[in-house]
């Protein structure tokens, strides 16, 4: 018996919505809302607690790409388990859909038992809930560095199939025995035939759970005509992306444009030139080829996606085992305070290194999340000007070698509470730390940095360092790859910076004086508001 599940199945033809929950019904699956788009999908989903989302993926007023990326953004609904069905074939978008998080991918034409099969591929492959890192004993900004204790399981389906695949398959529809018996020889050992002599029967091969890949249907029969099976074709999730080709006597226009409004994919008109038939058949079988190998193709592009987010999750978690111990050791030794001032000095500077390392590899996901859309912000209140004064104590010593005079001012008398901003702590420590090494990079040796925090909402940091950003990269400053001039540099800090920023309802912006040589970063981040 089918799992209890509570299911909303999004599009916007009611003929699929209808086909598809009939589909869910006939394998157990009762509970079943429908909506009409996107927009309909998320009030629902803000209203009721659904435990699965099929949806198409081209819609009005929300699409399905867009409903998904709704969701994987709610920390209410992120865990929820979501199909995507499509019938694009353009990689580029699929990756989107994988990025975004997508559980599964249904390609059209799907039956009912490929649609069975996609349910437990995605309540299998629920979004992974990230568990808290353990406790160490580790000033901030470890204080804010989550970690990911995966059980890393090997993926299920990174394979592709070894078995033969079978030949296509070729529906014929005519009314005539005489005919279809003709049409079967020309395509006899090349294809697997199937046969049907009324629309009747057509349309119920064509809606089964083995639809044909290519249909070459008669136009002119009694009851149901060939444009009425094409028209029920097309309301049907199972043979709405079947290709027709149309076999007639009807050579008027009208009929050819009754024929392309219902999908057509050529015309072969009667009496039928055997040899012409099969060149046309066969050079569209190629594309209907191509087609069969989408659903294969996208479940392995999931899969190694999943495999890949796995073996860095894993590797992660390889890395801050060791990281934390090392940690651990310094900060013993620093307590243990039996040590002249310079020995103390190097182990500080050994614990900061660590410290950024550790958050170097926390930041690396987070960073996925936000380029991806899939980052869920849990802000905080965070000690600005404290977290301000650790990084620049860190750059000091780090760029000693430049003389470079470093300090922090503020625009609060001393002994005035500090104001607060409301962010995450790994991101807004990093963001300051990246703008910082950026301007003591670009200054002039024995030249001044200077950051200042002004209050208010929001909250400003300004970095004013000597040197002006190159003209010719101002426009893309905060752009990805960016560099001018720096050894080593990758261009990823303030294209990272501003990510970060904006990840916290933030901005990073600059200005360049070039009268007076210097440029100024400028951070603005949300503040808590003061007690009343």
């Amino acid at each position: 018996m089918a799992q209890v599940l509570r299911i909303l199945v999004v599009d916007d033809v009611e003929t699929m919505r209808k086909v598809t929950a009939g589909q869910l019904a006939s394998l157990g699956y009762g509970s079943v809302d429908l909506a009409a788009d996107g927009s309909e999908a998320w009030r629902m989903i803000e209203r009721k607690r659904y435990d699965l989302v099929i949806s198409d993926w081209n819609m009005p007023a929300l699409t399905g790409i867009a409903l998904l990326q709704m969701i994987r953004s709610s920390p209410r609904h992120v865990h929820m388990p979501f199909i995507m069905i499509t019938a694009e074939a353009e990689r580029s978008r699929i990756e989107t859909a994988i990025s975004s998080g997508v559980s599964d991918l249904l390609v059209k034409p799907y039956t009912a038992g490929r649609l069975a099969t996609s349910i437990k591929r995605a309540m299998a492959h629920q979004v992974a809930a990230p568990a808290p890192d353990k406790e160490t004993n580790i000033d901030a900004p470890q204080a804010a560095t989550p970690v990911d204790d995966v059980i890393v399981k090997p993926p299920a389906a990174v394979h592709l199939q070894s078995r033969e695949p079978l030949p296509p398959t070729l529906l014929l529809v005519d009314d005539t025995a005489d005919n279809l018996y003709v049409l079967a020889n020309v395509f006899k050992g090349r294809y697997r035939i199937k046969a049907a002599h009324n629309g009747e029967k057509a349309l119920a091969l064509c809606c089964g759970d083995t639809p044909p890949d290519l249909v070459l249907l008669d136009v002119m029969m009694p009851g149901m005509d060939g444009f009425e099976v094409a028209r029920r074709m097309r309301e049907h999730p199972s043979a709405e992306n079947v290709p027709i080709i149309f076999v007639t006597a009807l050579t008027d226009d009208a009929a050819r444009l009754q024929g392309m409004e219902l999908g057509a994919v050529d015309f072969i008109t009667k009496p039928i030139d055997p040899a012409q038939l099969k060149l046309r058949v066969d050079n569209f079988m190629r594309y209907v080829e191509l087609r069969r190998h989408l659903q294969a193709d996208y479940d392995n592009m999931l899969a190694i996606a999943r495999l890949r987010d796995d073996v860095e999750a894993m590797t992660r978690h390889d890395l801050k085992g060791p990281l934390a111990g090392a940690i651990g050791i310094v900060q013993s030794l620093i307590d243990a305070a039996d040590m002249d001032r310079r020995q103390l000095e190097n182990l500080r500077l050994a614990e900061q290194a660590m410290l950024q390392v550790t958050d170097m590899v926390n930041l690396s996901t987070e960073l996925y999340k936000i380029e991806t859309g899939k980052y869920v912000l849990h802000a905080a209140p965070l000690s600005i000007s404290d977290m301000l004064r650790r990084v620049v104590e860190t750059a000091r010593a780090t760029y000693a070698g430049k003389q470079l005079v470093l300090a922090v001012d503020t625009d609060f008398d001393v002994g005035i509470d500090a104001p607060l901003a409301l962010g995450d702590a790994m991101l807004t420590y990093s963001l300051l730390n990246n703008l910082i090494k950026n301007a003591c990079e670009a200054a002039p040796e024995r030249t001044r940095v200077i950051a200042t925090l002004y209050t208010g909402s929001p909250l400003r940091i300004e970095i004013v360092n000597k040197g002006v950003i190159p003209e010719p990269i101002r426009e893309r400053f905060f752009d990805k790859f960016v560099t001018d001039g720096k050894s080593g540099g990758t261009g990823l800090g303030t294209y990272s910076a501003r990510l970060l920023a904006r990840a916290q309802y933030g901005e990073v912006a600059f200005a360049v004086d070039d009268e007076l040589q210097t440029t100024t970063l400028i951070v603005s981040l949300p503040s808590v508001p003061p007690p009343a």
